[in-house]
């Protein structure tokens, strides 16, 4: 039987892609929009909030849902019967990000003439998601060692310059995955910022991201501020970073006086445990070390915040 895959992840269908195995994807979320002939496909999946809200609104909204044991998102089970998937790849990591385990495993029960296999990704540190990827691979019936290798070259080119910087010498570095309320961003992040070059600070490297209260970030004071909001673009976090800087002691900041804040494309790179993370790798080496790395990801993935600083 040929495959028939549904990918209700975003970072799940950039891996099927990864794979050499775009052709068979029938299905994604509302989310999943790489590579581009992706869009193409049907849409399984909706979001039970609106995401154009500001974001302490957003936030707000998502806390009410989970604390009334409603799900974010909603399947469209009448979508999956007419597609008939063979695989549904979704996720048991964060009731966030995308539709759950759960919620699939529910939603395929109630199917009538489907017999589809879930396979449920949950990768917390950047070994995790090689190793979701070579699962991923040997269930679809695919040799995952051309694409981790060439990731892992890419990772090796970039540790063989930074490895070797001093201890006193490295950056500290706070990467906010939200702005209102203020979000360290975990998981994977923080070791994206070692292999960089950086000291990771207020998060720690397989932990989901933490709240933060300004008084952390002040206190923490870093050289660096990298904003990455979960599911927003350039644009949209150019738009959130705002809010940042009228805060009163924003302008008190090392990484604001020091011209040391950018932005992200977070929904693109940062937030999706993928292939796309060795992308976002070599955006913080371009940030944090300019003087090693020159990709060409500024001004497409990439930008310095202006700070405004107050003379």
């Amino acid at each position: 039987m040929a495959k028939r895959i549904i990918s209700l992840l975003p970072s799940a269908t950039e891996i099927v892609v990864a794979l050499g195995l775009g052709e068979f994807l029938v299905g994604r979320s509302h989310e999943c929009d790489y590579p581009s002939f992706v869009t193409q496909l049907t849409v399984c999946t909706q979001a039970n909030l609106n995401v154009e809200k500001p974001s302490r609104e957003i936030d707000a909204d998502v806390q009410s849902l989970l604390q009334a044991a409603l799900s974010i998102y909603q399947i469209k089970t009448e979508v999956l019967e007419q597609l008939q998937p063979t695989h549904i790849l979704t996720q048991d990591q964060c009731d966030v990000c995308a539709v759950s385990f759960p919620e699939v495993k529910k939603a395929v029960s109630a199917l009538i003439s489907s017999d589809s296999q879930i396979i449920s990704l949950q990768p917390n540190l950047l070994q995790e998601v090689w190793s979701v990827i070579d699962h991923v691979a040997q269930i679809l019936e695919i040799d995952p060692k051309p694409l981790l290798t060439q990731l892992q070259q890419r990772i090796q080119q970039i540790e063989a310059q930074t490895q070797n910087l001093p201890e006193n010498s490295l950056p500290t570095v706070v990467a906010l995955e939200w702005t209102d309320p203020l979000m360290g961003a975990g998981n994977w992040i923080p070791e994206l910022i070692e292999l960089a070059g950086g000291k990771p600070l207020l998060s720690k490297k397989g932990d989901h991201s933490p709240y933060l209260t300004w008084d952390d970030l002040l206190q923490s004071n870093p050289d660096f501020i990298v904003i990455m909001p979960c599911g927003f673009d350039l644009a949209r976090t150019e738009q959130e970073a705002q809010g940042l800087a009228q805060h009163a002691q924003w302008d008190t900041l090392r990484a604001v006086q020091q011209k040391n804040v950018y932005i992200s494309d977070g929904n693109a790179y940062f937030n999706r445990p993928g292939p796309r993370l060795v992308d976002s790798l070599e955006i913080l080496a371009e940030v944090l070390h300019p003087e090693f790395f020159t990709y060409g990801y500024q001004n497409k993935a990439w930008q310095k915040f202006n700070n405004n600083i107050k003379n």
